[in-house]
């Protein structure tokens, strides 16, 4: 029997209909740990997109656009809930599409996913604008105040790592400000994006405030989205280099951009740390979620003293990670996402050998299980040894993967750290409190953890510097973006 003809179908949403491309072509959504195919996507033409936009915009000059705060917010409540309902199919999809681990897609993808739209919701309902007096020269006097309104049809790419979390963590704010979206998932990760149509449909989202396209970037729906002129503002997650593909799309028309892009991120960690909790904290922030994630850490700075030792406790929580059945719960390490993934990820693990790097663990494939021995898999791998020059710190590799160095000097453990293009994220680990906020504050990130790392309050400013992004995202810190500031001027 051909598994072509059995395998399910991921369609386009546009207007509130889940509806096939007009392309007539698709492509293969395989699961990473397997190899095996999950389903056919439909891959949106130029007319598609469009089609989308315009369903965008109708929705926001209609009925989205007249709704009152209080009715938009309840509905995002609504949808929130209806994700919490769902959640088994949103965590098989999810974990069909990225390999992930039940344990970590159950505790973070999907309740996250979820709450971003209450989150958002409730800082739109409870945030304020400001308001001045002015003196007039009668004597009468004016007053000033502020109106947010939202940007218009939002364009968002969200990216393969997180597929859920990150794609609400965009589509949450833009849609309690008010915009309508069309949202391009990853290629990769196609499915809970077009599960999250069916929610909006039952908790009665209007047609058209959310919209999915599925396609590739370049000469694709990607590069027909971000050029679309009916797109009123972009926000992206993903490589540095596509965003600055986006960022010269939205030159036309001068449209806005929020960016949360590459990363290379360092920790630290001084003598003083709390060793236990220092290993524990460095192991997830290099290896969790198989070491792809924008926040993880792949180059880290011990002070001389506790080295040897670090390196050795790193080593052995490296090797005790388990591979195979995502939906296992014994399983707490998944593959990488894809074949081109783990060819790159695999092309580091060479560099670093060719480099004269000491391979402390890994650098190889683990065994699998016999029925997931065509899955994308890595072991997770830590070195030391190399130059800070190497090609292995210098760039992202986005796999489960770290470099250990020792160092002497506070400022010289600031001076490594810093020496990147990014400025994402760092993790530092110390017990000095005087320290740690010293520390903390020289460190050229847009978030900075002492003693923990990933710990999020979503009320907190979110993004990067450098190369790492523009713009910031959380709490207030989105309206920013996704609405724009009006001021009325009312003489009195």
């Amino acid at each position: 029997m051909n598994a072509h003809h059995e395998a399910k179908e991921t369609l386009l949403f546009i207007n509130g209909k889940h509806v096939p491309a007009t392309s007539g072509k698709s492509f293969d959504n395989v699961n990473p740990a397997t190899g095996r195919l999950v389903s056919k996507v439909h891959e949106a033409s130029r007319q598609d997109v469009d089609a989308a936009v315009r369903a965008a915009r109708e929705a926001l000059d209609g009925p989205w656009g007249r709704m009152s705060v209080e009715q938009r917010t309840t509905m995002l409540h609504a949808v929130a809930n209806e994700i919490s309902r769902r959640f088994d199919d949103f965590l098989q999809a999810e974990i069909a599409d990225t390999g992930k681990p039940r344990s970590i897609a159950s505790h973070i993808d999907i309740p996250r996913g979820a709450a971003n739209f209450k989150v958002f919701a409730d800082v739109v309902k409870n945030v304020p604008t400001e308001t001045f007096m002015l003196d007039t020269p009668d004597g009468k006097g004016a007053l000033n105040y502020g109106v947010r309104v939202p940007k218009g049809v939002v364009g968002v790419i969200s990216p393969w790592n997180l597929p859920l979390l990150l794609m609400t963590w965009k589509v949450g704010p833009a849609l309690a400000c008010g915009n309508t979206v069309v949202v391009k998932p990853s290629e990769e990760t196609p499915s809970t994006a077009t599960l999250l149509g069916e929610v909006m449909n039952a908790v009665g989202v209007p047609p058209g405030v959310y919209n999915v396209i599925h396609g590739f970037g370049p000469d694709s729906v990607g590069q027909w989205l971000t050029e679309h002129p009916g797109v009123n503002a972009i926000t992206f997650t993903g490589e540095t280099r596509t965003g600055e593909a986006i960022m010269r799309a939205a030159a036309h028309g001068v449209r806005p951009v929020s960016f949360e892009l590459g990363g290379k991120n360092a920790g630290i960690v001084f003598a003083d740390a709390d060793f236990e909790a220092a290993v524990e904290g460095i192991a997830r922030a290099a290896f969790a979620n198989t070491g792809q994630v924008c926040l993880g850490t792949e180059r880290v700075y011990v002070e001389r003293p506790i080295f040897d030792r670090f390196v050795a406790a790193l080593k052995d929580k490296a090797e005790s990670y388990k591979f195979g059945n995502p939906l296992d719960g014994e399983t707490t390490m998944g593959p990488l996402v894809s074949r081109t993934h783990m060819e790159k990820v695999r092309s580091y693990f060479a560099q670093a050998k060719e480099q004269g790097a000491t391979i402390v663990t890994g650098g190889g494939t683990p065994e699998v299980p016999r029925e997931y021995a065509e899955g994308f898999w890595v072991q997770p791998t830590i070195w030391t040894g190399l130059p800070e020059s190497s090609s292995v710190i210098r760039e992202e590799i986005f796999g489960p993967c770290v470099h250990l160095c020792p160092f002497d000097r506070e400022e010289e453990a600031v001076a490594l750290a810093n020496d990147t293009e990014y400025g994402l994220a760092t993790t530092i680990w110390t017990t000095d409190l005087a320290r740690a906020h010293r520390v903390a504050a020289r460190i050229n990130v847009g978030i900075a953890w002492v003693n923990s790392w990933f710990l999020r309050d979503l009320r907190t400013s979110f993004g990067g510097q450098g190369k790492s992004g523009i713009g910031r995202e959380g709490g207030v810190h989105s309206l920013e973006f996704y609405t724009e500031l009006r001021n009325v001027c009312v003489k009195l």
